[in-house]
């Protein structure tokens, strides 16, 4: 009796055990989406999913086009990323699963993309044919194809879109650089969206910025030193124009790489821009948008971001001067560290909360990290020919 009660017990702790063990087996490893981000290999069309807690590489992810010109955005829940690729690709990643779940062909050449307020909507800015698509984020079913189309001595065109936004109330801003315009659309119906039209804005606009606060977007001009900017909260005041020839008195040194107006950076009342065609970084006062400060720097700004608290400011360079980076103290409106990663420094960007920076540096086949206060190396990743930086903390920051 009692061996049989024995035999019965050692039965059902064996059953128990293979039922523990398999719901051990088929647990998936849980993990948060708010350490992650995505690194572009330009070169094979990969990306890397990375995680900034250990700095480890999760996943690579290849298949993914040209990726010359590549960025990113994130869904709300930051589960997903969206890649935008120069061949006119619309990629969507599972980031916790580490790969594909859905890519299109929407253009045959696209500049960058952004995500609506309410994370239902992406849209793509392109080149070739010109215009902005807009899909539904869960599907990549196209919703509205937006042409852009104007006027050249009577012959109609398509104009090539830059500065693609988002602004709050679900909508989308962006410019036209053969015609000298912003557009806004309002996607709060999409089944009867509104599309308001800024003309004569200025000469080629190249890029566009949105502040933080989703209130003023800011074109860059190619053809002419100045700035236009619209006030999303008074549209009837129409295009304003600041930094009228900021650069009047100097001579303009020749573009080797167009800035990059996305990364500009804000410190309190200051935003800080690169001066196209000078080697000088611009600071702004918020509330008379006239040039305070014009900050000499070691050559042709690409970059200038903000750290996030807005001490410090980091400069990176266009080619052939791009193995340098400089770092302005704000308060000082001056250079306080120069450093040196390597050749090919394309792109930086700050942990959620500014302790540390990753820095892609493409000839050197890495992404350094540097501590933000001492500005010493922490670690770094191998990449193969790395580009953009993407942390998924952009799904809760306008403009990004």
């Amino acid at each position: 009796m009692v061996f049989a009660y024995i035999i019965k017990t050692v039965i059902r702790l064996i059953f128990i055990l293979g039922i523990l063990l398999i719901n051990a087996c088929g647990m998936p490893n849980l993990r948060g989406t708010g350490d992650l981000g995505l690194v572009i290999e330009r070169a094979i069309g990969q990306v890397q999913i990375i995680e900034t807690t250990n700095y480890t590489s999760l996943y690579k992810i290849s298949g993914l086009g040209d990726l010359s010109h590549a960025s990113v955005v994130y869904s709300r829940d930051q589960r997903y990323g969206y890649i935008f690729g120069r061949d006119g690709g619309l990629s969507k990643i599972d980031m916790l699963r580490g790969k594909i779940t859905k890519r299109i062909i929407q253009a045959g050449n696209s500049i960058g993309g952004a995500i609506s307020q309410d994370g239902k909507l992406i849209a793509v800015s392109n080149y070739k044919p010109g215009g902005v698509k807009i899909f539904d984020a869960d599907s990549l079913k196209l919703i509205l194809d937006i042409k852009t189309i104007y006027d050249d001595n009577a012959v109609e065109k398509r104009s090539k879109t830059v500065g693609l936004t988002d602004a709050p109330g679900n909508k989308f801003i962006f410019s036209l650089y053969d015609s000298g315009e912003i557009w806004l659309v309002d996607m709060k119906d999409i089944n009867q969206p509104i599309i308001t039209k800024f003309k004569d804005i200025g000469d080629k606009p190249y890029d566009g910025l949105i502040t933080s606060d989703g209130r003023y977007y800011i074109a860059g001009l190619f053809g002419e030193d100045g700035m236009a900017m619209l006030d999303l909260w008074n549209l009837d005041a129409g295009v304003t124009r600041i930094l009228d020839g900021y650069g009047r008195d100097d001579e303009a040194l020749p573009v080797y790489k167009m800035p990059h107006l996305e990364g500009w950076a804000q410190a309190g009342n200051l935003m800080f821009l690169p001066a196209i065609g000078h080697h000088k970084v611009l600071s702004i006062a918020r509330d008379t948008w006239q040039v305070g400060d014009s900050i000499p720097v070691h050559s042709q700004p690409v970059f200038v971001v903000s750290r996030p608290d807005g001490k410090y400011i980091w400069v990176n360079f266009a080619h052939p001067d791009n193995d340098v980076i400089q770092i302005i103290d704000v308060e000082a409106k001056k250079i306080i560290k120069e450093l040196r990663p390597g050749k090919a420094v394309l792109h930086m960007e700050f942990t959620p909360r500014g302790e540390h920076i990753l820095i892609s540096v493409r000839d050197e086949n890495k992404v350094i990290i540097y501590d933000t206060q001492s500005f010493e190396e922490i670690t770094n990743l191998e990449m193969d020919k790395p580009s953009g930086i993407f942390l998924t903390a952009r799904s809760a920051k306008t403009g990004l």
